[in-house]
């Protein structure tokens, strides 16, 4: 019945804590890199937020222009038209974008909680 020496308890335990703050340190690093991510996600978000209003502010501006100039001459209509047409077409455009990044599930986190599940179900075996 001997025991083992107690430098290889205190070996062991500085080995497991060792490991311990590896894995910890590697999932910290995961969490700011989803952190990081998801910034460039709602950035991207508010620009094109930003992208459709300004457009549809131009294009109803346009369209305001528009209606009031087509009670006049016949040769302003074309350009006003046109760019009526395009500002409205791009705003449309930008909040199509907008909305369809919204209505995206965000997966904030989502590869940092699959690997501590993955490292509970290994401490569990």
């Amino acid at each position: 019945m001997d025991k083992p020496p107690p430098t290889r308890l205190s070996a062991s335990l500085k080995g497991l804590a060792g490991t311990v703050l590896t894995l910890l340190q590697v999932r910290l690093e995961l969490l700011g890199v989803e952190t990081q991510e998801e910034v460039v996600r709602v950035v991207g978000l508010l620009l094109w937020g930003v992208a459709a209003a300004l457009l549809l502010s131009l294009g109803l501006g346009f369209l305001a222009v528009f209606i009031t100039v087509a009670l006049w001459e016949t040769q302003r209509l074309l350009a006003l038209g046109v760019f009526a047409t395009l500002f409205l077409t791009l705003g449309g455009i930008a909040t199509w974008i907008a909305y369809q990044r919204v209505r995206r599930e965000s997966t904030l986190f989502a590869s940092s909680l699959a690997e501590l599940r993955q490292d509970r179900e290994q401490l569990r075996s």
